[in-house]
């Protein structure tokens, strides 16, 4: 880190999510973008991450390589959102180069969330699948609910996001089921993605995932408890991507203070109960 803040390289620049991280790390105070990248054979190789991202020079170019932009920017905290298979190869450069990563990709099967906790003993890694503050807190009460509501209440999730969104359930579903799940002694055997052909009564201890595709949805997340006579929900809403960057900005602010290991948004929000 410098007197001029945390150096902050953010890769796939191009990208909706890329450069709404660009503009967002650019806007916010305490960091600033030192890099970028971009796959090989990227029409924005070589362009400025600033204009890729439509904000203005930043008199920094988009590389097609991590370890080489990693060399030559020497940032604190690499920032991505790309995907499960191309992030898995950053986490492993930035394990390699020593340096911090904030990734907020989804998609990741548990092999590859099992290989992500591994290089992480070697460098502080914050992995999370939606970096919102507003929706760790929503996870956080989820559990906190179905603690306090008990096994008499019937619990579904439903999600809707935009029809380019490649994973389903999302992860921040899977996330808020997980969360259910601990809350009251269940796991993922109890985890419904789809009542399709599905014949008899609804069993008590499943934890319901029903997903939407369409339109340009960013985010939308309501977990249902189901009683005699009464129903809770509680929903969270994203307009905007920036609320996800916002949080990985706060995500990269924290983990350079931390030692080696795999964090989540609710270690960085304070939100983690510790035995």
């Amino acid at each position: 880190m410098t007197a001029k803040g945390i150096k902050v390289l953010i890769t796939g620049v191009s990208g909706r999510m890329g450069a709404t991280l660009v503009r967002v790390v650019h806007q916010s105070e305490g960091v600033r973008v030192v890099g970028g990248t971009e796959r090989e054979g990227a029409p924005d190789l070589g362009q400025d991450v600033g204009e890729v991202a439509r904000i203005g020079a930043l008199g920094v170019k988009v590389q097609g390589d991590l370890a080489g932009a990693i060399a030559q920017a020497r940032p604190d905290v690499v920032i991505d959102f790309t995907s499960a298979e191309s992030s898995l190869v950053h986490a492993r450069i930035c394990q390699e180069a020593g340096v911090r990563l904030v990734c907020g990709s989804t998609g990741f099967s548990p092999d590859q969330r099992e290989a992500l906790a591994t290089l992480a003993r070697g460098v502080p890694m914050v992995f999370a699948p939606n970096m919102s503050v507003g929706v760790n807190v929503v996870m956080k009460l989820a559990g906190q609910l179905a603690a306090v509501l008990g096994p008499g209440y019937d619990v579904d999730i439903l999600e809707a996001h935009h029809r380019k969104k490649k994973d389903a359930p999302s992860g921040t579903a899977l996330g808020l089921a997980e969360e259910v799940a601990k809350a009251t002694g269940r796991g993922p055997a109890q985890f419904r993605k789809s009542r399709e052909g599905l014949i008899g009564e609804r069993p008590a201890d499943e934890i319901g995932l029903q997903t939407l595709r369409g339109g340009d949805v960013v985010g939308e997340h309501t977990v249902y408890f189901f009683g005699e006579g009464e129903r809770v929900e509680l929903t969270h809403r994203a307009t905007s991507r920036d609320q996800f960057a916002s949080g990985a900005v706060r995500a990269a602010r924290w983990v350079v203070e931390q030692p080696p290991g795999l964090y989540d948004m609710q270690d960085v929000l304070g939100l983690r109960e510790r035995g």
